[in-house]
């Protein structure tokens, strides 16, 4: 996917989407219980997963969980360290050199805020990561995110904005935004 998008729960799409979630889902739990140093076989879990080889010297380490697989895209030279998380069904690019540290959290879907369509539909944007961008250990990237060249997202970063090329962003502090009841 390319772009926002809203979807119907319940919807073709939807069931669509959820039988590849439950594919995903046995397939990160093959790759999870693999010996760590079973190289060939984690490389074909992860050809299945991800729909297309590994790009050069790409490297991930279990346990590594996705909903998708089929809308990661990873660039060359990317390193994903452990107990990492892509729930990837509106698009992850990781340009190449990308580094993600340990439980690290990229999200591309959610719901809407106000309370009767949250049951109802999925929101989406994708995120995209650009060159040689470092992201830190539980750092979580929220929908829509890009992330510019040579960036570094701190360590437990919560990401709702985009980040400049170049540049450190830090901070997880919540504020009240709005309400409605």
């Amino acid at each position: 996917m390319s772009s926002d998008y809203l979807m119907e729960i319940h919807s073709p799409e939807f069931l669509a989407m959820a039988a590849r979630v439950e594919e995903a889902y046995a397939l990160t739990a093959r790759l999870n219980a693999l010996p760590f140093d079973d190289h060939e076989g984690k490389a074909a879990v992860l050809e299945q997963l991800l729909g297309a080889p590994l790009p050069d010297k790409v490297t991930i380490h279990p346990p590594f969980y996705t909903d998708h697989g089929l809308h990661l895209e990873l660039g060359e030279r990317v390193f994903v360290n452990q107990g990492c998380t892509f729930l990837d069904y509106a698009g992850i690019r990781l340009g190449p050199r990308v580094m993600v540290a340990p439980q690290v959290t990229f999200i591309t879907v959610g719901h809407p805020v106000e309370p009767e369509p949250r049951r109802r539909y999925l929101t989406g944007a994708p995120i995209d990561v650009a060159e040689n961008v470092w992201i830190g250990a539980g750092a979580t990237i929220l929908p829509g995110v890009t992330i510019g060249r040579d960036a570094v997202v701190a360590a437990g970063a919560v990401v709702a904005d985009d980040v400049p090329a170049g540049s450190l962003v830090t901070g997880t502090k919540a504020a009240v935004r709005r309400t409605w009841a």
